[in-house]
């Protein structure tokens, strides 16, 4: 049987200025500078966006150079319906954007943040 773990009681904020030195105006001057609720949101979003290995995939296709969706679906072995449904998720969080020529629709990366954020990412995966 599995043992329940107590609730560790919170100090107070005397105790706590104490022990860890932060102080009411410290933490004000922090909360200050926190995102807002708006960024908070729209940062997870784009995170749960690179929680999903197939767009993780497609990241690291275009980051090599701007692909149709068949292109596209040759190199990750899947069929061209699922991955327009992928790249119109990475789309709408702004990673990658279209370029249609004719009936061809091309991908690429929305701008350089993209590439920057997945080598930073990589690098330190990488770093042990």
């Amino acid at each position: 049987m599995e043992k329940l773990e107590q609730p560790v009681e919170q100090p107070s904020l005397e105790e706590c200025e104490e022990t860890c030195g932060g102080t009411e105006a410290d933490l004000k001057a922090i909360r200050s500078q926190m995102l807002d609720e708006s960024s908070i949101s729209e940062m997870a979003e784009w995170f749960r966006a690179l929680g999903d290995p197939t767009r993780v995939k497609l990241i690291g296709a275009l980051l090599q150079q701007e692909l149709c969706v068949h292109d596209l679906s040759v190199l990750l072995d899947m069929g061209q319906s699922a991955v327009s449904h992928q790249l119109r998720y990475l789309r709408n969080v702004r990673m990658v954007k279209r370029r249609k020529v004719g009936k061809t629709v091309y991908y690429s990366l929305d701008d350089a943040h993209i590439s920057e954020i997945f080598h930073v990412t990589y690098e330190h995966l990488k770093h042990k």
